[in-house]
């Protein structure tokens, strides 16, 4: 079969052809006779030799694709002035949040055009900061980033991972801070782990998979995660197996030490669901095995920090917004747990211990607010922020007294905050400087009924002024999944579109966490259709509410966000004039068979099972498209190197909807070489990525860019 499949596509790779009364050709793809039985149904997959990304009739697929895609994005006339604009606006300083080890402080920095940012040292108070790593020495192309970083506890070394071509493989390296010199220590084949140190710098716990086979390693299934412990001056065949569960194939492990060095805590995840098991180990005790303490799987438990046997741990545990408890290791009986800090009215987004405070970070209404409580849970005000947004950070040590956060809006760039415990007041750390006013746009947040009534908050950022006369392109940008919550945050790929006329606006749709655990569970299974109707009443209110119509609408969403785009433009072709869809999740009946795609069934569900096959597949975008049917105008994007979300999926929806889509809207799909699922990204592939998207909603919506584009 693939030989015929190779056979064929030479054939016509070459060659084109017109759809009936369409203006792009498109190559032709070859169409295979696979069929698939579920529980009786037949379902056919034709374009299943897509999901082969060695082949190289799948090669050949990609190449053909991307001229098309590439001279048509160029051909557009107002390409080259949004991407002079959007390089004019990214090139301002950018820092990152400061952390502290000792004397040290160690920040992030980019001067305003450098594909990754580079990470510096101040070895003092008042010492010049010196380059400590350089990612963008690491690759001509700025395609090696770097991924985690954990320094000991003095400071003196750095452990920290890289990845290549954005894929989710990390390999792990030692840096002597003092030197800046790199020591023999490399790890590999680790993937969603970080690091943490003993307190006498000899070593530290990573997890890792065992090496994938020849080929697999960018589709194949990443089961057996496992914890190890590197003694640094060793090889990697010689590290510690810590812990591991054969018996569970499924489960992944984090492990860290805590602050005063005495304990290890190993948490264990299943996939994405937000669950987690917990064990200790006393590394004052090396021969004994980790202490099972919470293994019921019934709630999220995330460890703080401990006062002698007492743990602190944050949970929703019969709280789905969140609360604080404290549990004695020596009398672990759930009848002694304490509660320190009750569940709110607002969903409890992440707690940091320092200066014996919790400084905890609420979501009200999907934007932050910062409130204080001492160790024993008694509060002690609410840290006043700079406005309406989102901040991180809070950061530190028990022995500490000041911190640093960072404050972001829809219009206000990142900036960071240097917090004083003792005083309670903040100070400008770093402010960036980006040209532009943002006292030309405004962002206002309101709240509309989804089709079963539920109340739906949304953000809405524009120019002043605008008149709500339906004439205003807008997008539409959703996620609602995996309890990710969309706050307010700066881009100036955003500002560029809103430069242009464009009205931005984000929902915070079911299947995230602005709300807690029920709000995220209200999305899930066979209660996804639930984000896709909250998103199709958002488009809808922007339409009535004379925003804009459905002629100058466009939707975008990236990887489960571009399942909701899929999704909702097979459901309602005719409420869109463009869709932008990112790195998605396409194919629903297959995803949990490729990397770490069975990592999402807790917020998917599965084909196998047969009742979650039916609702899958009655949403499921590759399977939802219908031949003659007028799609919007679409642009699909994806990464060679994705091995989170792997290529098949945008390759074979790209094939269907180009086949199937009636009437003149194009149809294109844009991969980038050298790229993955978008973490890690050089900033030249991120300037012409968005560059070539906004170019095509500025085509396809009808829009003008002005003459004196960003000169008002």
């Amino acid at each position: 079969m693939l030989n015929r499949l190779i056979i064929l596509f030479a054939m016509f790779a070459m060659s084109s052809f017109v759809l009936a009364g369409t203006a792009v050709r498109y190559p032709v793809t070859a169409k295979g006779e696979q069929v698939d039985e579920y529980f009786g149904v037949k379902v056919p997959d034709p374009y299943r030799w897509l999901e082969d990304d060695h082949s190289e009739a799948t090669k050949a697929w990609v190449e053909a694709q991307n001229k098309v895609t590439g001279e048509y994005l160029q051909s557009i006339p107002s390409r080259v002035a949004i991407k002079d604009r959007l390089l004019k606006l990214v090139n301002y300083e950018r820092f990152g949040l400061p952390s502290k080890r000792g004397e040290r402080v160690f920040i992030s920095r980019n001067d305003g055009l450098q594909n990754q940012s580079v990470l510096y040292a101040i070895d003092r108070p008042g010492a010049t900061p010196r380059v400590l790593l350089d990612p963008n020495t690491l690759s001509a192309d700025g395609t090696v980033a770097l991924g985690h970083l954990s320094f000991s506890d003095d400071g003196s070394l750095l452990a920290y991972s890289v990845a290549v071509s954005g894929s989710d493989w990390q390999e792990w390296k030692v840096r002597d801070v003092v030197t800046g010199k790199d020591l023999p220590d490399h790890l590999k084949w680790s993937k969603f782990s970080g690091a943490s140190w003993t307190h006498d710098n000899s070593g530290f716990f990573y997890g890792r998979y065992d090496e994938p086979k020849d080929k697999e390693a960018l589709t194949g299934v990443n089961y057996y995660h496992k914890l190890y412990y590197h003694k640094m001056g060793t090889e990697q065949s010689e590290d510690v197996l810590v812990y591991d569960r054969p018996d569970h194939k499924e489960w992944s492990f984090g492990g860290s030490v805590t602050e005063d060095g005495r304990y290890l805590i190993i948490s264990i995840h299943q996939g994405t669901d937000p669950k987690t098991r917990v064990l200790y180990k006393d590394l004052s005790k090396p021969t004994e095995k980790p202490v099972e303490l919470l293994m019921e799987f019934d709630a999220a438990y995330h460890f703080l920090d401990h006062d002698g046997p007492v743990f602190w741990f944050e949970t929703n545990l019969q709280a789905p917004r969140g609360r604080v408890i404290a549990i004695n290791i020596d009398h672990p009986e759930r009848g002694k747990w304490k509660q320190l800090i009750p569940e709110s009215a607002d969903t409890l987004q992440q707690v940091s211990v320092f200066g014996d405070t919790f400084i905890a970070s609420y979501l009200k209404d999907a934007h932050t607010a910062i409130r204080r409580f001492g160790t024993d849970g008694a509060p002690r005000g609410e840290i006043d922020l700079p406005g309406l947004g989102s901040v991180g950070g809070f950061g530190g040590k028990r022995s500490q007294t000041e911190t640093f956060y960072s404050f972001t809006g829809y219009t206000v760039p990142s900036t960071i905050y240097r917090y004083d415990l003792k005083t309670g007041r903040s100070e400008i750390f770093r402010r960036p400087k980006v040209a532009f006013d943002p006292s030309l746009f405004e962002t206002k947040q309101i709240f509309y009924p989804s089709k079963d009534g539920t109340r739906i908050p949304m953000f809405i950022t524009h120019k002043k002024g605008i008149k709500l006369d339906g004439s205003n392109p807008t997008l539409l940008y959703g996620y609602g999944g995996f309890n990710i919550s969309l706050t307010p945050y700066f881009t100036t790929a955003n500002v560029v579109w809103m430069e242009m006329g464009g009205v931005y606006a984000v929902p915070n749709l079911r299947g995230g966490g602005e709300y807690g655990e029920e709000w995220h569970q209200a999305g899930t299974k066979l209660k996804k259709q639930n984000v896709f109707d909250d998103f199709l009443a958002a488009a809808q209110y922007l339409i009535d509410q004379k925003y804009t119509s459905s002629e100058k609408l466009a939707i975008m969403g990236g990887s489960n966000g571009g399942l909701l785009v899929g999704a909702c433009m097979t459901q309602r072709p005719d409420l869109f004039r463009a869709a932008i869809a990112e790195v998605g999740v396409m194919d629903m009946l297959r995803f949990h068979k490729f990397t770490i795609g069975w990592g999402w069934t807790a917020d998917y569900g599965s084909s196998d099972n047969a009742e979650e096959f039916k609702a899958l597949l009655a949403y499921s975008p590759y399977h939802n498209l219908k031949p003659g049917t007028k799609y919007p105008a679409t642009l699909i994007t994806t990464g060679d190197h994705d091995d989170r979300v792997v290529p098949a999926h945008s390759f074979k929806f790209a094939a269907r909807l180009q086949e199937y889509q009636a009437g003149e809207n194009p149809v294109l799909i844009r991969i980038e070489t050298k790229a993955g699922h978008g973490g890690g990204k050089p900033l030249s592939k991120q300037i012409e990525e968005r560059a070539d998207v906004w170019a095509f909603l500025v085509k396809e919506l009808g829009m003008t860019v002005p003459e004196r584009f960003g000169h008002e």
